[in-house]
């Protein structure tokens, strides 16, 4: 089997292990920034098989420059759209800011109260 046969490429930023939705910035993220082993993210992810995690290592040794920057990508995309999450909530996250921002000011107030 040819290496590339383990992945679907889906586009030039979305490489997916074949037959999962996992894509391959997941496992090399635990790879290379969690240094876990190959075993470890297997048990972690247990849709893929100890296979397929050695086979997108092993691609990602055989093509590091391209993939490095796939994942650099990846990251950045991913730093960008938390900024922008923050800067522009949902109104889902919205009511949560402000339920927390309500009960903090309960806290501040009975406790202003007990030591007053």
């Amino acid at each position: 089997m040819q290496l590339e046969e383990y992945f679907n490429f889906l586009a030039p930023d979305d490489i997916r292990l074949k037959d999962s939705r996992i894509g391959i910035e997941t496992i090399l993220y635990e790879y290379i920034y969690r240094a876990r082993t190959p075993e470890e993210i297997a048990n972690i992810y247990t849709s893929l098989s100890l296979e397929q995690v050695y086979a997108t290592i092993l691609y990602y040794l055989h093509n590091k420059e391209s993939v490095s920057k796939y994942i650099a990508d990846w990251l950045e995309w991913g730093r960008k759209m938390r900024e922008e999450q923050q800067r522009n909530p949902s109104p889902a996250v919205r009511k949560l800011m402000q339920l927390k921002a309500e009960r903090e000011g309960k806290k501040a107030k009975d406790a202003q109260i007990s030591h007053g």
